[in-house]
């Protein structure tokens, strides 16, 4: 098998994001056809592996800040989701909402994530997130 995926990766070509193939089709990875217009796409499993490894770099991201681990599970939960959703540069772009949570007012945390573009951008998902962020209970 070995010798297999080293023959087809020399062939195909490794590609760590999409682009079109020589026909035009959304391709990643090692010719892995996701153009829908073909049948292409990602399996249950896929996604739910693809989102695992997210989950774990969102996990370990967010242990980073020494307030992080003093949190109820759903506000550390808000946190991973706004790693996940914002990615790490943008989500520390949120420094008072950060000195808020960090402070143990979570009230202004959420007006914070509220008072943003993202907020306005994600909608009801935002609203969600604030009032976990002041509950500390899940949704």
């Amino acid at each position: 098998m070995d010798k297999l995926i080293e023959m087809i990766k020399h062939h195909e070509g490794v590609v760590p994001h999409a682009y079109e193939d020589s026909r035009g089709y959304l391709t990643i990875g090692v010719g892995r056809l996701i153009d829908e217009k073909l049948g292409g796409g990602l399996s249950d499993d896929e996604i739910d592996y693809l989102l695992a490894n997210d989950l774990r770099r969102c996990q370990a991201e967010a242990d980073t800040y020494p307030w992080f681990a003093g949190l109820s599970e759903p506000r550390q939960a808000v946190v991973v989701s706004m790693l996940f959703n914002l990615g790490k540069p943008r989500w520390d772009g949120f420094q008072k909402a950060q000195a808020a949570i960090e402070a143990g007012d979570y009230g202004e945390a959420a007006a914070q994530m509220l008072d943003s573009r993202w907020a306005k951008q994600v909608g009801k998902r935002a609203e969600d997130m604030a009032a976990m962020m002041i509950s500390g209970e899940w949704m």
